[in-house]
């Protein structure tokens, strides 16, 4: 048992360095490639002399455009991450996401309401503000729908969020079909998720609300990890295990709902980095929730550097690399766990 717990210790350790050196790869990447080079050389000078006074064309593209993607990119990645690793506590499977109580369709459809007719009550914030809190008005509804003698059942929350997603999803469609193109390709295109266009206000704003989630689900992992034992074991020991679940949603729905806002639709990020990290570090959360702030973190970065280089002039859709990520990986892991119950 000591040998076992010494190599995950161990394991976690050289799985903290492993991604915090390929964050700090990609980050530089991130800043210095893209349709118009910065050199390597010149980074340390520009990120030295601050935000302002850039006369330069070096200076500007750095500060104003790449260095606020890079950083919004990453509180995204962070809170999907997160996101979905408390998911799956929750409901004690490493194949759910945050997507499974209708945030990310939530946000769709606010997302959808706002594009096709043309509000703008925020300025360019209206599209992200219509997201974020019709993605917690139907975490919400769903929790509530869900709720049956008092207290909340897992397989109610799953069949409840189906329904809804399903709901939501044909709102969205009817948006796109009756939309006029502008709309319609904007819809689109947000659904996919991108990061063009971020501004340090963007990065501000999520910001707040990511730190946040993050803090507070470091707060949940020791409860997480009895809940892991189950429902009779952790309230044996003086867990609320209803109010667990419900502030372990919530957070969820927060970190998630924040990232899609101002990022639009970005998927399997919550699902495959959590999974990825589990497998490689065990299930104790409180190496799996920052592991998976940085594992996501580190596929959003990695999936907007080739948004931005793949197709020369061109600005691609970060859900379209996630998901050629995402897809294989969680298609093997599936296969990996179906042959260990096979054999076991």
């Amino acid at each position: 048992m000591t040998q076992t717990f010494e190599t995950r210790r161990k394991t976690s350790g050289y799985l903290f360095i492993a991604l915090a050196i390929l964050l700090a790869i990609a980050a530089l990447f991130s800043v210095a490639v893209g349709q118009y080079e910065i050199s390597f050389r010149d980074l340390p000078a520009l990120l030295s002399s601050g935000p302002v006074g850039h006369e330069s064309m070096d200076g500007s593209v750095l500060w104003q455009i790449r260095l606020p993607r890079l950083i919004l990119g990453l509180l995204v990645g962070a809170a999907l991450g997160v996101g979905g690793a408390l998911m799956q506590a929750v409901f004690a499977n490493p194949l759910a996401e945050p997507s499974v109580i209708g945030v990310t369709s939530g946000a769709g459809v606010g997302a959808a309401v706002v594009i096709v007719f043309g509000l703008n009550f925020f300025g360019s914030s209206t599209v992200p503000m219509a997201a974020f809190v019709t993605g917690l008005l139907t975490t919400w509804l769903v929790y509530r729908l869900a709720h049956f003698g008092g207290r909340i059942r897992v397989v109610n929350l799953i069949l409840v969020g189906i329904a809804v997603n399903a709901i939501a999803g044909a709102i969205i469609s009817f948006f796109i079909f009756f939309a006029p193109t502008t709309s319609r390709e904007q819809i689109i295109f947000w659904q996919m998720g991108t990061l063009s266009g971020a501004k340090w206000e963007h990065v501000g704003v999520v910001g707040v609300i990511v730190i946040a989630g993050l803090l507070c689900s470091w707060l949940l992992v020791k409860n997480l990890d009895l809940l892991a034992l189950g429902d009779k074991a952790a309230t044996h020991v003086g867990v609320d295990v209803n109010r667990l679940r419900a502030v372990s949603i919530i957070l969820a729905t927060l970190l998630t709902a924040g990232a899609v806002s101002y990022a639009g639709l970005i998927g399997f990020v919550g699902l495959v980095v959590p999974h990825i990290v589990r497998t490689v570090a065990g299930p104790s959360n409180a190496v799996l929730i920052p592991a998976s702030a940085l594992g996501g973190a580190l596929l959003i970065a990695g999936a907007d550097i080739g948004a931005r280089t793949i197709i020369p002039f061109a600005d691609l859709p970060i859900g379209i690399f996630t998901a050629l990520v995402g897809g294989p990986t969680f298609f093997i892991l599936l296969r990996r766990m179906l042959k260990k119950g096979a054999h076991s």
